[in-house]
């Protein structure tokens, strides 16, 4: 253990003082501290050990500036208050910054212009690196995109090889959903969520294969597009359906868990049980899923690896000696989250993927 005593008044230690105590060039402490490869394993250890005697800090600001970076990268969401982007956010902040990265948070409110206007890199500041959980986009936004910014793109939505992309794989997830009511024994599954363009939603695309894979008849009465992503509007359209002379669905699968939870407080003022009349499955985990009740069965993206991902991919583009200089699509792990709304009352169960 190297031990130095340091007066209260002074300076900030300096990579000087690092080099010093560890006995190595100050060229080796910034290679160490920069995370370069070909420094001994012996060496290393003495200059992390003097950087933590010391309580040395690099100055993030001067080695972005030697770098020609600012150190500062985006992330641009629909909306910061939403459980799922902000514990995505979270995640986010806390990996970047490991990293020495500040992260700059921006709203888009899902509208397509304001989407178009953040991968162009309009920000009142200079940013590294664009992560995106695009909403709204269209491929001709990217193809006419001019900044060269890196860019990453979160989200069920896929461009192609238009542009870097990471999300879990939407389909699979929305398929292990529905088959996990069909395997409980539902029969009459509604979708809430449903949009009309089949080959765009891949969380539509999943919960059509389920039911052709268990041979079940597709009823459209049972496809309910919502006109936003809210609790308000999964209400809406379930007490719409119950309010018809539809026959009650026996299954409810949610494309968010905000909709989720709206349907079923329908189910509940119309006097259904969940799970016992009905069984809801959501989708994105987010914290209310657990306190409600019944607690929500759910998909639950591994949000910590769309993190490092996201963040991966961005460094390589930033450092394309890396070697992923064409963009990329790639898919992370999520699990279906069992709880008391498609099973009797107990602690939850968790089969991932």
């Amino acid at each position: 253990m190297i031990a130095v005593a340091r007066d209260r008044r002074s300076p900030q230690p300096r990579l000087a003082d690092v080099a010093s105590i560890a006995g190595v060039s100050m060229k080796t402490v910034s290679n160490v501290i920069n995370g370069y490869a070909h420094v001994a394993e012996g060496t290393k250890e003495r200059v992390l050990a003097a950087v933590e005697t010391v309580g040395y800090r690099p100055n993030l600001s001067a080695r972005n500036l030697a770098r020609g970076r600012s150190g500062v990268i985006a992330l641009v969401v629909p909306r910061l208050e939403m459980p799922y982007f902000a514990g995505l956010a979270g995640q986010l902040i806390e990996q970047a910054e490991a990293r020495g990265w500040f992260v700059l948070i921006h709203e888009t409110g899902w509208d397509r212009m304001a989407e178009r206007a953040a991968i162009e890199g309009q920000f009142p500041q200079r940013i590294d690196g664009l992560i995106v959980s695009a909403q709204q986009l269209e491929r001709a936004d990217l193809d006419q995109r001019t900044a060269t910014t890196p860019l990453v793109l979160l989200g069920e939505r896929s461009f192609g090889d238009a542009v870097h992309h990471v999300a879990i794989d939407n389909t699979a997830a929305a398929r292990t959903a529905v088959e996990h009511l069909i395997e409980r024994g539902c029969r009459r599954i509604a979708m809430v969520g449903a949009s009309d363009a089949a080959a765009d939603d891949p969380r539509r695309r999943g919960y059509l294969e389920a039911l052709e894979a268990a041979g079940l008849e597709l009823q459209p009465d049972l496809m309910l597009p919502i006109r936003a992503n809210s609790g308000e509007e999964g209400e809406r359209v379930v007490r719409e359906l119950l309010e018809s002379d539809v026959a009650l669905p026996d299954g409810v699968f949610a494309v968010t868990d905000w909709v989720a939870l709206g349907a079923m407080r329908a189910l509940h003022l119309h006097g259904l049980r969940v799970p016992d009349d009905a069984a809801v499955v959501g989708f994105d985990d987010i914290p209310y899923a657990r306190a409600v009740t019944p607690s929500l069965t759910t998909i639950a993206p591994d949000r910590a690896a769309l993190a490092e991902v996201a963040l991966r991919m961005l460094e390589t583009q930033l450092n394309p000696a890396g070697g992923l200089a064409e963009p990329v699509h790639q898919t992370v792990p999520f699990e279906l989250v069992v709880r008391e709304s498609t099973t009797s009352f107990g602690p939850p169960q968790s089969r991932a993927h």
